[in-house]
């Protein structure tokens, strides 16, 4: 359905054609302001299908959207609103383009489905290129999006494509095995339940079976209504593609953005509660990305929220006015780190100059096994401590705090452990206490009930790249399996990935040892719309059967203590001002 219209304030062009160098025609609806003119563009590509309804795709979560913050749904029909894009109605007024692509085999786009692909980054580098040159362009391309249209815009950026000015990517993720699929060399179910859950209704060809545009009455997913087992040969096998790369190899690395390329002006938005995929990338790409104009900003909540909300909202027109009309924004004096600092009742918006912060007092918290406390002393013992991995493993804290804490930046750990196989998944968990005992967790971006941080390490993965690795995060090469001795000590440094919180007077900070993931004390929620159980991690479960038999990693392992080699967690201490920081 090639057609155009004016309506909504907007002369819209429908299925547009955008034809990749091996022929296949992928589709784009194009926004413009009406009469005429070119215009700066707001672009992204994926493969949630360009003309679905937030409101029909994920119900549950724009419900819950609009009743915490109304003034999302202010000032807009919300017929052209989608999952995790701007809307039309509140960027083309500003004077922008917005085109939305069916990515390969998704939506009105035929071909084969196989997110983050070289494949599908080349059909992204020629939609910035085709969108750059069209009459209704100013030729100065925007990319800006949640998650999958932030994985894939570091990707496209290391392209260089020459219309692409500048980024917003929020939310995302820079390394497709660290992060995506394997954490810690973990296998993550992350891809697992998305891909099924999130994309094969916009496979095209599901057609009649799945919706129909609000605007349009058009299929989303068709035009044409393909049978289940030609749906099935044209996507991607997530769960096979993952088993058969268990390391980091080729096939991860040419879905991984090489930073060191990422040139183009960004701003990046971090989830502190996006544990298990939302967090680390951001960060990672804010501190190695090579471009000279780069912003961070970190917040919380759930990761469907901010990135509509009025006040990022303006934050992203300031920094695309800025690039991309040269508007006078402001956004020449925008702090280079904007931090919403977490409180466990509130967030505190706080202006930085760099990341990880300067002032940070990077201290190692001891593991003390006579209390199961951590603290500043080391103990001069030797002790071993085992727990059965199938259990809740090992918990120390500190004692009720005499003073706040703030901790803010990446966390690592060094253990020194042993296993009565030949392996082991360590699972660790950063958590607060309130002073009755309760567990104070937080709205993560994927789960109501998040704990202040999580990493993970699979011992046979325990191998670091020296030149990479920094004392507050290791880095894992993930390139042979170092199988263990059944009872012979390693030692391990294990990355938690980067968090933020200001633990109160009174509360207690605890880290977990374990051998499974982290549960939320009591029985998992179920919320509607939500399609998985809610038990602290999300979707981001690891516990794939293969993964993980049980003959392996369902025993006991144990944890050592020796003067010299005393387990500790080096924490980001910020100083508040009476302790002589700013």
């Amino acid at each position: 359905m090639q057609k155009s219209e004016t309506r909504d304030g907007m002369h819209i062009l429908w299925d547009e054609p955008i034809t990749m160098d091996d022929g296949i025609v992928l589709r784009a609806d194009v926004f413009l302001p009406p009469g005429g003119g070119r215009h700066p563009v707001i672009l992204s590509q994926g493969p949630y299908g360009k003309g679905l309804a937030f409101q029909d795709g994920n119900r549950a979560a724009w419900e819950r959207l609009v009743a915490a913050h109304p003034d999302v749904a202010e000032g807009s029909s919300n017929l052209y609103q989608t999952w995790e894009l701007v809307d039309p109605e509140k960027w083309v007024p500003d004077g922008y383009a917005v085109v939305r692509v069916d990515s390969r085999g998704t939506g009105r786009s035929p071909g084969y489905v196989d997110p983050w692909s070289p494949r599908e980054t080349r059909d992204f580098h020629d939609c910035i290129e085709w969108a750059g040159v069209q009459a209704w362009s100013n030729g100065k391309v925007g990319l800006n999006g949640i998650s999958y249209y932030a994985m894939n815009a570091w990707q496209v950026a290391c392209l260089k494509p020459p219309h692409l000015v500048a980024i917003c990517t929020w939310e995302g993720s820079s390394d497709h095995y660290r992060e995506a699929t394997r954490h810690g060399g973990i296998f993550s179910r992350f891809l697992t339940n998305w891909f099924p859950r999130a994309v094969h209704r916009s496979q095209h060809g599901y057609g009649e079976r799945g919706f129909r545009s609000r605007v349009t009455g058009e299929l989303i997913a068709g035009p044409d209504t393909l049978p289940d087992a030609e749906l099935e040969r044209n996507r991607i096998d997530f769960n096979r593609w993952i088993l058969d790369h268990p390391l980091d190899d080729e096939a991860h690395r040419e879905r991984t953005p090489d930073l060191s390329k990422v040139e183009v002006p960004f701003l990046t938005g971090a989830n502190w509660g996006g544990q298990g995929l939302h967090t680390r990338g951001n960060f990672e790409a804010f501190v190695r990305a090579a471009s000279r104009q780069k912003w961070l900003e970190a917040h919380g909540g759930a990761h469907w929220e901010s990135f509509y909300t009025k006040r990022c909202e303006a934050l992203q027109k300031r920094f695309f006015g800025h690039f991309l009309k040269g508007e006078d924004t402001g956004w020449d004096r925008q702090p280079r780190v904007l931090l919403q600092v977490r409180h466990p009742d509130r967030f505190v918006e706080r202006a930085e100059d760099e990341w990880p912060l300067a002032r940070t007092r990077w201290t190692k918290y001891y593991l003390d096994p006579a209390t199961m406390t951590f603290g500043t002393d080391e103990p001069a013992g030797r002790a071993t401590l085992a727990y059965e991995t199938a259990g809740d493993g090992l918990l120390f804290s500190t004692p009720p705090l005499e003073v706040p804490l703030e901790i803010t930046g990446p966390v690592a750990a060094r253990l020194r452990l042993s296993s009565d196989t030949t392996d082991a998944d360590v699972f660790l968990v950063l958590r607060v206490f309130a002073p009755d005992g309760t567990e104070v967790a937080f709205q993560g971006s994927n789960d109501p009930r998040t704990p202040v941080g999580l990493g993970w390490l699979r011992a046979s993965h325990r191998k670091l790249d020296p030149a990479r690795s920094l004392p507050y995060r290791p880095w894992h090469t993930h390139d042979e399996v170092q199988p263990l001795v059944p009872g012979s000590a390693v030692d391990l440094d294990i990355e938690i990935w980067p968090t933020c919180i200001v633990v109160p007077a009174g509360y207690r900070l605890g880290l977990s040892i374990r051998g499974r993931d982290y549960e939320y004390p009591g029985p998992p929620l179920s919320i509607p719309g939500v399609h998985y159980s809610l038990t602290g991690v999300g979707p981001f479960l690891h516990d794939h059967p293969v993964d993980r038999p049980a003959e392996v990693f369902g025993g006991r392992d144990t944890l050592h203590f020796e003067p010299g080699r005393q387990p500790y967690v080096l924490l980001p201490v910020i100083p508040t001002a009476g302790q002589g920081g700013a």
